[in-house]
């Protein structure tokens, strides 16, 4: 295992009426990220006690890779489709293995 991958945890929070619609775009997301250069695994996670809560779990080759995806088209349009449906700003964590 390289030690230069990086693990990203993203933490975002819909609105109460918005959980369906913010569950779609990101569902919607995964796909093409999973076909980016540098990226090892992309999945959502929808809390069962909290519906409100997704995180996604990120395994990238590089920092650069993982910045990368940010410059994607079907990022920046899920993005906009968030805007107005999430409680606040996405919690963004990036992490290394220690071990």
């Amino acid at each position: 295992m390289s030690e230069n991958r990086l693990r990203v945890l993203a933490r975002v929070s819909a609105k109460a009426s918005s959980v369906d619609l913010v569950r779609t775009i990101l569902i919607a997301l995964v796909d093409a990220t999973r076909k980016e250069p540098g990226c090892i695994s992309y999945q959502f996670l929808q809390n069962q006690s909290d519906p409100k809560e997704f995180v996604s779990v990120e395994e990238w080759e590089s920092t650069a890779a993982e910045q990368a995806h940010f410059a994607t088209e079907h990022l920046k349009n899920a993005l906009t489709s968030l805007t107005g449906h999430l409680d606040a700003e996405a919690v963004i964590r990036r992490y290394s293995v220690v071990r």
